[in-house]
């Protein structure tokens, strides 16, 4: 509820966050390339510009943008992003993935963008994580339907997200083995994206992941051609 009723705070902090991760792969920001995708109304770009980046934020939805969306933000289809091979230092997209239907064309298209060497930043909600549901956590755990249904029962709202319409069930295991099987990028990192220790320890352990790691973060590095 923090997300929906006081975005300033939480986006704000999460952006800071975000980027401070990213430095601490691959170094300062400042003066570098970073293309944005998905970033909503734009406090990731924001904050990558605040340290000297090149930042720039792609996100299909209008709505998301927002009234006062980052000068130079551009509606794209994060499939299909109107953008050369390799141009980005960093390619970042924060809680994403498991809105697409398709995550490994969505994941394609990251890597496209990102010049070989450089940095891919992805994170995603697994589906059996307690947050899974988005708003409708945890009661996702009985069932989509019956979850949103309360949501609604609650709020006097209905619910944002619709299981296999703006959200989708994605796992950690198979992710992961997507991932790794790829010649394109290297796994640099695989880790709960905000457990203070034992980071990377429980996305190491197969079933105990898919629910306590909540949040996955992967650090990609683009393979030379």
């Amino acid at each position: 509820m923090k997300e929906q009723d006081d975005p300033e705070s939480c986006y704000s902090l999460l952006a800071r966050d975000a980027v401070d991760q990213v430095e601490a792969y691959d170094g300062k920001v400042s003066g570098r390339t970073v293309v944005d995708v998905g970033g909503g109304s734009g406090y990731f770009t924001e904050e990558f510009r605040r340290r000297g980046a090149h930042a720039y934020l792609f996100e299909p939805d209008l709505g998301e943008l927002g009234t006062k969306p980052p000068e130079g933000s551009v509606v794209a289809d994060g499939y299909l992003l109107p953008l050369s091979d390799g141009v980005a230092d960093v390619t970042f997209s924060s809680n994403v993935l498991e809105h697409v239907a398709d995550p490994q064309t969505f994941l394609s298209e990251l890597v496209r963008v990102t010049r070989p060497g450089g940095l891919i930043y992805v994170s995603f909600t697994n589906w059996l994580s307690p947050w899974g549901g988005h708003e409708w956590a945890p009661w996702h755990y009985l069932g989509a339907e019956r979850a949103r249904a309360r949501y609604r029962r609650r709020t006097g709202r209905p619910a944002k997200h619709t299981l296999g319409e703006n959200l989708f069930a994605v796992h950690i295991g198979p992710t992961l083995r997507q991932v790794r099987a790829r010649d394109d990028v290297t796994v640099v990192s695989a880790r709960s994206r905000y457990w203070p220790f034992l980071a990377e320890t429980v996305v190491k352990a197969p079933g105990i992941r898919e629910v306590a790691t909540w949040n996955l973060l992967l650090i990609l590095r683009r393979c030379p051609p």
